[in-house]
């Protein structure tokens, strides 16, 4: 019988080692002057250095040298004062120089930690994760397998090569084996990667666009039968691209391994595919025997000793660490956790902050970005913050305030804004959106509703109070929307002698 989740980390212990991959965003590459912009014609951004062509030389980024020594410092790294690059040795079609240009045995930064908060049965719970090393690299270009049903090459009809990639700067950020985690280890894996891509996010130094590639996770998973003390047979799940499959692919290769062990049979060191239409993992290839990269100090660049100084003035430039930041901003503002979950996935927080700054209240501002204006972003597949400003919704959230606008008229200035009809009080002159807040106007409407349906009118008198929806209803409808429903409701009670 096959074992489910809970039965698999009662009788096996799961040990993590996370490896994300982030592409920098700087505008050039790591070792060439070439661009970087995501999306352009294949092959298009390539030079003889990021081609291996014979004859050229490779040129360090120094702004890649300064995020990658940001990054390690905001994990609480230490920075090598001596470091360097080295030749990584192998075959493969992506990458034109047949090795890739890598740290090795040197690398930038090394010995940091990672805090990270879930909640467990028994409350919120800190795990620690530590960092073995932060270094620098060159990205590969990118396969398409053509022809076929997966994408992959397996049943491909031929393949193409995109260098586009080639030599982008690429950081790796390697942990230490997590133990101690049990049950949690899928919430920590995630909660780990979640929280490094808010840092990397915050220090402006990636955009972390997993769906794109520019950063990814490699999940090493290995178990052992609880209480042993044992270090099992890991294998290694590759490139997966989101939040929830990092959860996901902890969770089903738990799930695999301790099936495998119960039957009696062993795990294969091995890379694995993560699937995402089915949560679980497909072989990929053995990495039972130790890869001889042939690894030697790169003989055309110098080695990289940044000077204590300029890293001091950098660990300066550090921002407010993600966590402690929406701590402070949710208490400030008394947003409920789901609230804050959906702020932090939607990449809200700065313009929520911004509107806050601008004078609008915290949880009008929050209500407007994450309800109509992101409902109006999902549809036209762009970010919200593309759409509108944080000084159009605050100019909005006050008309409202001052009853100067409904909900519902809001909406449509919303609206106007994003189709370029101007500013929010352009939009309101221009398509004649104005609360109807005159007493006599809406006691006309209010009239002719109880006219038009005298029996609710009856029962409102009788006590009746919720009937009165009904000729609200009906009021707002006479008005276009444009009467303030709170005042319509207290008339017409007050008609109707139940005020």
């Amino acid at each position: 019988m096959a074992l489910n989740y809970d039965q698999a980390v009662t009788a096996f212990e799961p040990t993590l080692g996370l490896e994300v991959h982030v592409e920098l965003n700087t505008k050039t590459k790591m070792f060439c002057s070439c661009a970087t912009e995501f999306g352009a014609q294949p092959n298009t951004q390539t030079c003889p250095v990021c081609l291996g062509l014979p004859g050229s030389l490779p040129v360090v980024n120094g702004k890649a040298i300064e995020s990658t020594i940001l990054i390690g410092l905001a994990l609480n790294c230490s920075i090598a004062p001596f470091s360097r690059f080295a030749r990584k040795n192998y075959f493969y079609p992506d990458m034109p120089k047949n090795f890739q240009t890598s740290q090795y045995d040197e690398p930038i930064c090394v010995d940091g930690y990672l805090d990270v908060t879930i909640d467990t049965d028994e409350g919120p719970q800190v795990f620690r994760v530590e960092i073995e090393r932060v270094h620098m690299e060159e990205d590969t270009g990118k396969s398409l397998h053509v022809g076929g049903s997966t994408g992959r090459i397996h049943g491909a009809e031929y393949s193409l090569l995109d260098y586009n990639r080639a030599g982008i700067p690429l950081v790796e950020i390697v942990t230490r084996i997590v133990g101690g985690t049990g049950k949690y280890a899928p919430q920590v894996a995630k909660a780990y990667v979640a929280e490094l891509r808010d840092i990397l996010r915050s220090l402006g130094v990636s955009d972390v666009k997993m769906e794109q590639g520019s950063m990814r996770c490699d999940v090493n998973l290995s178990l052992s039968p609880t209480g042993s003390g044992l270090l099992g047979t890991r294998s290694e799940t590759k490139n997966v691209n989101s939040l929830r499959s990092v959860e996901r692919a902890v969770t089903g290769e738990i799930i695999r391994q301790a099936n495998r062990l119960t039957a009696g049979e062993r795990i294969v060191q091995e890379t694995r595919h993560f699937l995402e239409e089915s949560g679980e993992t497909r072989s990929g290839r053995s990495k039972e025997q130790a890869e001889d990269y042939r690894y030697f100090p790169e003989p055309d660049l110098v080695p990289v000793c940044p000077d204590a100084d300029w890293i001091e003035e950098l660990r300066k430039t550090l921002p407010e660490k993600p966590s402690l930041r929406r701590k402070r901003l949710q208490e400030a503002w008394g947003a409920p956790d789901k609230e804050m979950e959906s702020l932090v996935n939607a990449e809200l927080i700065d313009v929520v902050e911004e509107t806050v700054a601008l004078g609008a209240d915290p949880a009008k501002a929050r209500a407007w970005w994450l309800g109509e204006v992101s409902r109006l972003a999902n549809e036209r597949e762009v970010a919200a913050t593309s759409l509108i400003t944080a000084v159009g919704v605050a100019e909005i959230v006050a008309l409202i305030a001052a009853g100067e606008l409904t909900d519902k008229l809001a909406r449509q200035v919303v609206e106007g804004v994003i189709n370029g009809e101007g500013t929010p009080q352009e939009v309101i002159a221009k398509r004649g959106l104005k609360v109807v807040s005159d007493d006599s106007a809406l006691m006309v409407a209010i009239e002719a509703a109880i006219a038009a349906q005298p029996d609710t009118a009856e029962r409102i008198r009788g006590g009746n109070i919720p009937a009165a929806g009904a000729l609200i209803g009906a009021v707002m409808k006479a008005t276009g929307g444009q009467a303030d429903a709170a005042k319509v409701r207290e008339l017409l009670l007050k008609h109707l002698g139940q005020g």
